[in-house]
């Protein structure tokens, strides 16, 4: 039988020279902020293959491969993993180590220890501060943005899999992910109008994007809980599960991400974080840009092999 025309192409298309792909940036502003020399301890978990499988711990977090996902975990479980310094120092030191080996993490999952996921900054000592005195802003820029940016930048998929409270800062950690996943009796809080301040982390750049407006501004003038239910119903998050299986099932989504076209979902993700600042013009040409560097990668080629064999593909993120 005479092939059609528009698999002939695909075929050919996929054969070609593979271009050198660069990773375009999702943000323009400043490069990658280490705050520190990095000094993570290795503890090694007990497992059946021991390069598959590596624990990881700076400040106030901890790092676990489990072969191609990367699960980073807020651990300060006596503040409810609330956010300090010594916190977003190990954060970034963590995201280091997931960029340097980004060749072999092909997705992330971010989730908090204990019963919580993230209860915003932490404000012990705050209580001392003199009206007029402080900058309690200062933070933002020199820590939490950074952070917040290089998420934006990863070359992977996130998984936010939201364990308990996600307020403040917290809320805004979870909603940098591709997927948000939460347990069922999690919340989000917009925390900031109960100790008299505003919302930052960019909360005010994505709630009206994911909810609207007249929902993102009720949340942050009212500072009331939103449960997870509720967030799911208001199109917020992706799924809700029953505590026990929250990280299981975050797992097998990370798993199933990890083991497709990474180069593609990279450039999927620039799609969706650039839309809202991009006229449809310009989208037009974003998409046609990402369609041509996804068109010469291996991942494309094994793609369309895979559909005319019949079977299913084996992606290689390359």
């Amino acid at each position: 039988m005479e092939r059609s025309p528009f698999l002939a192409w695909c075929a050919s298309a996929g054969a070609r020279k593979i271009a050198c792909y660069v990773a375009a940036t999702m943000d323009k502003t400043a490069a990658k902020i280490k705050y520190a020399s990095r000094r993570p301890i290795p503890v090694r978990e007990k497992s059946r293959a021991a390069t598959d499988e590596e624990t990881m711990q700076f400040k106030h977090v901890t790092l676990d491969f489990e072969g191609p996902v990367a699960v980073l975990k807020l651990d300060h479980q006596e503040v409810m993993n609330a956010v300090s310094m010594d916190m977003l120092e190990g954060l970034a030191e963590a995201l280091d180590e997931i960029e340097d080996r980004k060749d072999d993490v092909r997705c992330l999952v971010i989730t908090g220890a204990g019963r919580a996921f993230c209860t915003g900054a932490n404000l012990q000592g705050r209580n001392n501060q003199k009206p007029g005195r402080s900058n309690a802003g200062a933070a933002l820029e020199t820590a939490f943005h950074p952070f917040l940016r290089r998420l934006r930048r990863l070359h992977c998929p996130i998984v936010t899999a939201v364990n308990g409270p996600a307020a403040g800062a917290g809320m805004s950690f979870a909603l940098m992910g591709d997927m948000i996943l939460c347990a069922r009796s999690s919340y989000f809080l917009q925390a900031f109008r109960r100790i008299g301040l505003v919302p930052d982390c960019g909360s005010t750049w994505l709630l009206p994007r994911l909810i609207g407006k007249a929902r993102s501004v009720e949340l942050s003038l009212m500072g009331e809980r939103l449960p997870a239910e509720k967030a799911l119903e208001w199109g917020l998050v992706n799924r809700v599960y029953d505590d026990g299986v929250l990280m299981e099932e975050a797992m097998k989504l990370a798993g199933e991400l990890a083991n497709g076209p990474t180069i593609a979902l990279s450039l999927i993700r620039k799609l969706y974080w650039d839309s809202p600042e991009n006229t449809f013009e310009e989208q037009l040409n974003l998409e046609f840009e990402s369609q041509r560097l996804a068109g010469a990668t291996q991942d494309f080629k094994e793609g369309v092999t895979a559909f005319l064999e019949k079977r299913p593909a084996k992606f290689r993120g390359k």
